[in-house]
């Protein structure tokens, strides 16, 4: 697929250019995330050169900075496409709605969400820190009957679309969403009561 994408663009950019093509690039729904060349003309023809590839994706962006600060968060920039970072995204039978400039999200820990999810057992409790738009929550809830997930993050947005996300894929009873510090969290919501004696 993305040779394909390097081999239509050959006859759009000089080879010093397409030389500078990242090889990889994220989709998440219908939105596809790039590391574009520095050169704005070129970025334009690759994103374009996607949107024609790729039928469902309807929005381009740059990712201009990296993912970075307690919301792990990253600064994109529109190529093509319309300009929405709102994106609705399926996985594991799942569908997770996100805002990928606001929201940590990758669809690359997809395999990971699954593998961890198949180590869990059934009435597991599991505490998952760090917990974004609650992927790895809702695939364990999903995978795990009868499972108890706590869901922290500290990025209000992302918990407002963990609590979304929960409710469209129908385990509320299962998963509770947490908004906070997940180490503050786990140190004062899940410690032991003092023994008596």
């Amino acid at each position: 697929m993305r040779v394909r994408l390097k081999e239509k663009l050959t006859n759009q950019l000089p080879p010093d250019s397409l030389s500078c093509i990242y090889s990889a690039f994220d989709i998440v729904g219908d939105i596809a995330i790039i590391k574009a060349p520095n050169n704005p003309g070129d970025a334009e023809i690759v994103a374009k050169q996607i949107m024609q590839t790729h039928k469902k994706i309807r929005s381009v962006f740059s990712q201009t900075s990296p993912v970075e600060g307690n919301h792990r968060i990253r600064k994109l920039t529109l190529l093509a496409g319309e300009n929405t970072t709102l994106a609705k995204h399926k996985e594991a039978g799942c569908i997770f709605r996100v805002d990928v400039e606001k929201c940590y999200f990758s669809p690359r820990l997809s395999y990971e969400h699954l593998r961890v999810a198949h180590q869990v057992s059934t009435e597991e409790t599991v505490v998952n820190m760090f917990a974004g738009v609650g992927c790895f929550s809702v695939i364990i809830a999903k995978t795990s009957p009868k499972t108890k997930v706590y869901s922290i993050d500290i990025n209000p947005v992302a918990y407002q679309f963990m609590i979304e996300n929960i409710q469209i894929n129908g385990i509320k009873d299962s998963v509770y969403p947490m908004l906070g510090d997940s180490k503050e969290l786990v140190e004062t919501s899940f410690k032991p009561p003092p023994t008596a004696y």
